[in-house]
């Protein structure tokens, strides 16, 4: 699989890896000035890229940082990003702040990790019933804790 990416922004930096076996590519903000974070609050981060990848079979999952989550409580809005392999617009980051104190995005700051995913296309079928199993239709909690 090849990414090609295309900077909309001179400032921007283009995905890396932090370490030789990292999953993801660290993804980084673009600004022109620090974007202040209050308590609860969501904004979204421009990383001056646009992106397409040569298989129209993958997308690109953008994941929080573990460690921007773990000590500042800072994650994605929505968990995790999709990028679809047709979408050629600006990639933003919605950032939420969950912690108790204001946290300073910068220029440059490694804010999201992406990981390219290959995904399937199901053919869709209505049925009036589906297979049993020994679960069956037992849900949140059913398989108990140990």
């Amino acid at each position: 699989m090849k990414l090609t990416f295309m900077k909309t922004d001179e400032k921007a930096v283009i995905p890396t890896r932090a370490t030789s076996g990292s999953a993801g590519l660290d993804i980084y903000a673009c600004l022109d000035e620090d974007v202040v974070l209050a308590p609860g609050e969501i904004k979204m981060i421009p990383t001056g890229l646009k992106a397409e990848s040569d298989c129209g079979d993958a997308a690109m999952l953008i994941y929080p940082r573990s460690g921007l989550a773990s000590r500042y409580g800072i994650s994605l809005a929505n968990c995790v990003g999709v990028v679809d392999s047709d979408f050629r617009g600006e990639w933003f980051i919605p950032l939420i702040n969950h912690g108790k104190h204001p946290f300073t995005v910068e220029n440059g700051m490694r804010i999201a990790q992406l990981i390219p995913t290959k995904v399937m296309y199901p053919e869709i079928e209505i049925s009036e019933a589906l297979s049993e199993t020994a679960r069956g239709s037992g849900g949140f909690g059913s398989s108990g804790l140990k």
